[in-house]
């Protein structure tokens, strides 16, 4: 006999998560309109920092990387694109099912002022597009001698 343990809150976080891939992040950051997603579809997206970089990773499946803009302007770095739709030739073919999503997507994510706009890299490969951007050298403060 399998026994299933009940867990309520996975199924509030599995709601929660429906709601943030509908609203985009309204619900949750509230203050905070730089890490959006307006468009027909949004990629699932992660970002991770790490010791010299910020890393952004998207799922853009069906996406030709020539479709892909990614941008850097005033702190707030936006991807955006789109996927087409397949048409499909052939006599009398029509589509009983449609469930995959196509159009433009459009997503903003506000960086720190570490980040270094001038050297951010994107590069796009089996439908995932990861951007790299490398963080500026920390400016340690200048000790200053005191003289007599």
């Amino acid at each position: 006999m399998r026994t299933t343990i009940y867990e309520p809150l996975t199924t509030i976080r599995r709601l929660q998560d429906e709601m943030n891939r509908a609203f985009g992040s309204v619900l949750t950051t509230g203050d905070d309109n730089s890490n959006s997603a307006v468009s027909h579809w949004a990629p699932a997206v992660d970002v991770h920092e790490e010791a010299d970089r910020y890393v952004i990773v998207a799922d853009v499946p069906g996406v030709e990387p020539e479709a892909i803009d990614v941008t850097m302007e005033n702190g707030v770095l936006t991807i955006s694109g789109e996927r087409k739709a397949e048409k499909r030739d052939g006599d009398g073919a029509s589509a009983r099912r449609i469930e995959r999503v196509y159009g433009s997507f459009y997503r903003r994510f506000s960086l720190p002022d570490t980040a270094d706009a001038e050297r951010v890299e994107a590069r796009s490969a089996h439908g995932v597009l990861e951007i790299s951007i490398p963080k500026k050298a920390q400016l340690q403060p200048k000790r200053i001698k005191v003289g007599n």
